[in-house]
């Protein structure tokens, strides 16, 4: 993600100014209301998952953004936002309707039509751009959900925040092609749990069916990948399909559920490689977490999928750059006292 302000990096009497400018110019037009005398501390990063838009706003200053009728003449995208909140809670008001969002709770408002986003203390947020023709329900029905709460504690809503949180953490490391599966993954997901909660979910189609019941195996595969046993057979009997059945699904994504399975082991191995906090542990103990106890056949596998052994992998990864340290800080006499804590946010 790219950090559109920090608001550390600017100097006091400018930042309300360019928190303004970023909200209403960048993520707008929107009108900001904030108390002119009240300390401004947060940040604001920016990026792209495929088509879908993703904001993350971190701040401890209340205030609020609106979305006047005037500001809507001015320009008015026909896009849908969803807001997740990642910790504390905000206030999202739109057609009469006002939710309360706690950690972990997100909805769904339209950017075309009026409506307040409310923080009254300090609050970590996610925020979802899609165009109205990406969520594939009617117009009118969506209309009826705007600013209601989606249940979180079963249904689609369950699986949807933990994703969005996610997405919204680790954006930056997806590349374009997994990015743009995951962005019809993402969609798929929120026009499902957005369904469910207008009663709806028979309007999904069966592409989009197929998709969510695709989504599921996966969760299911990740959660089990160190087990020796999991395979199609373990896969298609645990969601009462076809070996079949199974097989077609994972055409869609051009690969076998024994390939995709093979797959996301070795990422995790190779992770865990990486990983300075693994480096006293073997890398056939590694392997062996990950459902690989074979050594002989998990070498070759890693060779031919990233063309290094496993011990050579981990040796380049976790060898420190020249004139660097093992904790990532140079050792240049000239660096700068106040880049030491980059990592947060004021």
């Amino acid at each position: 993600m790219a950090v559109l302000i920090r608001t550390r990096d600017v100097p006091a009497a400018r930042r309300h100014d360019a928190w303004r400018s970023i909200v209403c110019d960048t993520l707008g037009p929107l009108d900001l209301r904030i108390d002119p005398d009240a300390p401004l501390r947060g940040e604001i990063d920016a990026g792209q998952l495929g088509p879908v838009g993703v904001g993350r706003v971190r701040t401890s200053t209340p205030h609020s953004v609106h979305r006047t009728p005037g500001l809507i003449r001015r320009d008015s995208p026909a896009l849908y936002r969803v807001v997740l909140a990642m910790s504390g809670g905000l206030v999202l008001t739109q057609d009469g309707r006002s939710a309360r969002l706690d950690r972990g709770q997100f909805a769904i408002y339209d950017f075309g039509r009026p409506y307040e986003l409310a923080y009254r203390s300090a609050v970590h947020l996610a925020v979802f751009s899609l165009p109205h023709e990406m969520l594939s329900l009617p117009f009118d029905s969506v209309a009826k959900l705007t600013a209601v709460p989606i249940e979180t504690d079963g249904g689609s809503g369950a699986l949807a925040a933990p994703l969005l949180r996610r997405v919204a953490v680790d954006l930056e490391t997806y590349q374009p092609a997994s990015a743009a599966r995951l962005s019809t993954v993402v969609m798929d997901l929120i026009t499902t749990a957005v369904a469910e909660r207008a009663d709806q979910a028979e309007s999904l189609s069966a592409e989009s069916q197929a998709r969510m019941l695709l989504l599921n195996i996966h969760s299911f595969i990740e959660e089990r990948l160190g087990l020796p046993d999991l395979d199609p057979g373990t896969v298609a009997a645990a969601h009462h399909i076809s070996l079949r059945q199974l097989h077609r699904l994972f055409e869609t994504q051009d690969t076998t559920v024994a390939a995709w399975i093979r797959h996301r082991r070795l990422e995790r191995c190779r992770k865990d490689l990486a990983d300075p906090a693994f480096h006293h542990v073997s890398v056939s103990s590694i392997a062996s977490r990950w459902g690989l106890a074979d050594s002989a056949h998990f070498s070759r596998l890693f060779r031919h999928t990233y063309g290094m052994p496993p011990a050579e992998y981990r040796r380049a990864r976790l060898m420190p750059p020249a004139g660097k340290t093992w904790h990532g800080k140079s050792i240049c006499r000239h660096q700068e006292p106040s880049q030491a804590g980059a990592g947060s946010a004021d």
